[in-house]
């Protein structure tokens, strides 16, 4: 369907790629990943005509039909949630808004000319929007808009009075809802908890027929879904057959089979050159010499790709606490609604979190999660009950507002050093090396860093103090997969406790061994990990 040829793409002296190549076949599922800046985005940019390549051509289809989510959601205003949703078919809704037109005139008395003329536009345009879907379309729609967490309560909402996360899911679902040959996905799981993710994997895998190209930092995702990885790395475009996992032990296994090949071939390179040095003087040897300068210069020199920077980030201990971290007792919230009336979140709740506990915090989006995070850490006071914190319990608490926090004005290395007052320079930037910021990265002002880039920032803050408690609310979100598996070892090897909300399955699975879940205003203690709770929640649903 679509075939990418010897394509080169660079912006000025840097190369992304260099006579790359990628086939999207029917039924394709391909995981896109790569770096940072590796040039990801640009390949669904050139599929879709925004950029072009330097070198090479793509050739696609004539009658293939292409949609694409990326992370900018245009302009949305005038719509309710459902009208933006069907605005893909805006021809299909203009020709249902004909034919009951049309249906209307019908019950008026006309001549019979009229009423012959009227019957043959009227059959005609029920035969095309029956074509196009036009008769499930309102019903598609409304599907994939539950299927991404917004309700038949949300269908009728004016699209602008949604935030930019809910706004990124109305977009999602308008491109899904076009229902294309071929989908491209730039981050499609970036905004959606796990419910709307678990709703997505299984609309790709089972509804969806068509192919698609994604990137996503959910690597459980990833690995329920692809069966193909292209990764984009060293001005190379390359192609594993297999999901994330997979590629992740193909990709070791190659590059120690090219170590071996490029020792090989050093080896036998060393003989030939020591052969000519040695005889190159003698008229005896000319042949042979000449023979290997010759086969020297035509060689295919094995070049090795740069090694993955592996970082790797410890704690300094944690400041003992006592083994009782946090006691709470008839715990209740409840929030005023602006248009009045309350919202009860939680009530009722009893429960301890003991030293050296990792403890996922689940439920479904709205549940209260992210309160319940803000009553123990204290940023919110409780409608009823009692919080009680343990003897020399240090706390640090991040959320997706504590990069608002930051000062714009100062740097990396000046918002770090801040909070380590006393560290050298090089355990400064050690620190900020963990969590990927190296060189002159450091220097860069806090106001033009990405979201992922602030989160970084604040963790780094966080995990430089001397606490025992990390209360984390979703401090996966905009870190790509290896900030996450740097953030995972991090927080696998602190040990003092931690209470934590993500989505981010593969995540909770890997440091989790216990489980609160938030459901119908009550609290749900699971003395497991979260493969545990998912087994016990499964039994009793």
């Amino acid at each position: 369907m679509i075939h990418l040829n010897q394509i080169t793409k660079r912006y000025g002296s840097h190369v992304l790629f260099e006579g790359a190549n990628l086939q999207i076949l029917p039924n394709s599922r391909i995981g896109l990943v790569g770096a940072n800046g590796s040039g990801k985005s640009t390949i669904f940019r050139m599929i879709v005509g925004e950029e072009s390549p330097e070198e090479g051509e793509i050739n696609m289809g004539k009658q293939v039909t292409v949609g694409y989510f990326s992370q900018n959601t245009g302009e949305m205003a005038g719509r309710s949630a459902l009208e933006e949703t069907m605005a893909v078919f805006e021809e299909v809704v203009a020709l249902g808004q004909q034919i009951k037109e049309m249906e209307e005139q019908l019950s008026q008395p006309m001549s019979d000319d009229e009423m012959t003329e009227l019957l043959e536009r009227y059959g005609e345009a029920m035969e095309t929007f029956e074509n196009k879907g036009g008769y499930d379309l309102d019903y598609r729609a409304q599907t994939i808009l539950t299927g991404l967490g917004i309700g038949p309560d949300k269908y009728n909402r004016p699209v602008e009075s949604f935030s930019g996360g809910w706004k990124m899911r109305i977009a999602l679902a308008r491109i899904l809802l076009l229902n294309p040959d071929v989908l491209l996905l730039d981050e499609p799981t970036n905004h959606l908890d796990v419910e709307s993710i678990i709703w997505l994997e299984e609309w790709l895998s089972s509804e969806f027929k068509g192919a698609f190209v994604l990137t996503s930092h959910d690597r459980a995702f990833m690995n329920r879904i692809v069966k193909t990885i292209v990764e984009i790395s060293d001005q190379a475009v390359t192609t594993y057959g297999g999901n994330y996992d997979f590629y992740l032990q193909e990709r070791e296994i190659r590059r120690e089979n090219l170590k071996a090949s490029y020792q090989k071939q050093q080896d036998q390179l060393a003989k030939d050159e020591a052969f000519i040095a040695r005889f190159k003087a003698r008229v005896s040897h000319a042949a042979q010499v000449q023979s290997r300068i010759k086969k020297l210069e035509k060689i295919e020199r094995i070049v090795l790709p740069r090694e993955p920077h592996k970082i790797r980030f410890s704690f300094e201990p944690a400041p003992r606490s006592g083994d009782e971290v946090v006691k709470f007792e008839g715990l209740s919230k409840i929030w005023p609604n602006p248009e009045g009336g309350e919202t009860l979140v939680f009530q009722g709740v009893d429960g301890m979190i003991r030293r050296g506990e990792k403890v996922a915090v689940v439920g479904v989006n709205g549940a209260g999660k992210s309160t319940f995070l803000k009553v123990i850490a204290g940023q919110t006071e409780a409608t009823a009950g009692d919080v009680v914190m343990g003897a020399n319990v240090h706390v640090g608490y991040f959320s997706q507002h504590s990069m608002e926090l930051l000062d714009p004005e100062r740097t990396i290395y000046e918002t770090l050093r801040e909070v380590m007052p006393t560290a050298s320079n090089g355990t400064v930037r050690k620190l900020l090396a963990s969590f990927l910021f190296s060189g002159d990265d450091v220097d860069k002002k806090v106001s033009i860093l990405s979201g992922g880039e602030k989160s970084r920032v604040v963790l780094a803050s966080i995990l430089a103090r001397p606490l025992n408690l990390l209360i984390l609310d979703e401090p996966t979100n905009h870190l790509d997969i290896q900030s996450r598996e740097v953030l995972l070892d991090a927080l696998n090897g602190f040990d003092g406790t931690v209470m934590i909300v993500s989505h981010d399955r593969h995540f909770l699975r890997a440091l989790a061994n216990r489980v609160i879940a938030i459901a119908k205003h009550e609290v749900i203690n699971y003395a497991g990990d979260y493969e545990y709770y998912l087994y016990k929640s499964e039994q009793s649903s």
